[in-house]
């Protein structure tokens, strides 16, 4: 990857790392001689995901992250990749994933991917069920959330955001996530929906928040 594509990342996005740069970042790591999976994860072929940078962090690298499972104590591992090391790994679907899922979530699946489609909007996953999906690793427990992300190439329609509260109104589970701006940044689904007239929303960049007006990522209401 070149400087110029990593500059473009943004997050939530995955990275395959190169098996012999990764063994030289942990031997800078002694934190980490020892700690369940780290040692052959990108040998594995298991990606990092792209996170937002730590103070101090140096701005030629990309700052990385990779959660442990829940029997490994649930630790998230902060890296600096030089983009020289990394590349792009495809995102995960929901529909790749539902085979993953609890069975008791697949109706709620169900639900959500057809919401997706009526709105022509294809969710991705993170979180536990990604993790799970990627690695076979135990990540999902009962009370673990499906987390989506939900890439939109303009303003969201509130009717999508109502109907998406609706089914985790019925859901065994807490759907949380976020809408995936053009920009690559993320705006909490419920925060947006929640928002009140003249309201602002967290806008989450890659390397700063911002507060902005909901109404500015809003389609108009339905009359």
């Amino acid at each position: 990857m070149t400087e110029d594509e990593a500059s473009g990342l943004a997050r939530h996005d995955l990275l395959r790392v190169d098996p012999e740069c990764w063994g030289r970042l942990l031997a800078g790591r002694r934190d980490l001689d020892g700690v369940s999976h780290v040692a052959d994860w990108a040998r594995r072929g298991r990606p990092v995901i792209v996170r937002r940078r730590d103070p101090g962090q140096p701005t030629d690298h990309i700052p990385v992250g990779l959660p442990l499972p829940p029997s490994a104590g649930k630790r998230r591992i902060g890296l600096a990749l030089p983009p020289s090391a990394a590349s792009l790994y495809p995102p995960v679907t929901l529909v790749s994933a539902c085979e993953t899922a609890p069975p008791a979530w697949r109706p709620v699946v169900d639900d959500v991917l057809a919401l997706g489609s009526e709105h022509g909007l294809a969710p991705t996953v993170f979180g536990s069920l990604l993790w799970q999906a990627l690695t076979g690793l135990p990540y999902l427990g009962a009370g673990s959330d499906l987390d989506l992300l939900w890439p939109v190439s303009g303003r969201v329609d509130p009717r999508f955001l109502q109907a998406l509260a609706r089914i985790e109104g019925r859901a065994p589970m807490r759907l949380d996530g976020e809408i995936v701006l053009p920009d690559g940044a993320g705006i909490h689904w419920r925060e947006l929906l929640a928002a009140p007239e003249g309201g602002t929303v967290l806008w989450k960049g890659r390397e700063s928040l911002a507060l902005r007006p909901a109404a500015s990522f809003l389609g108009k209401a339905a009359s």
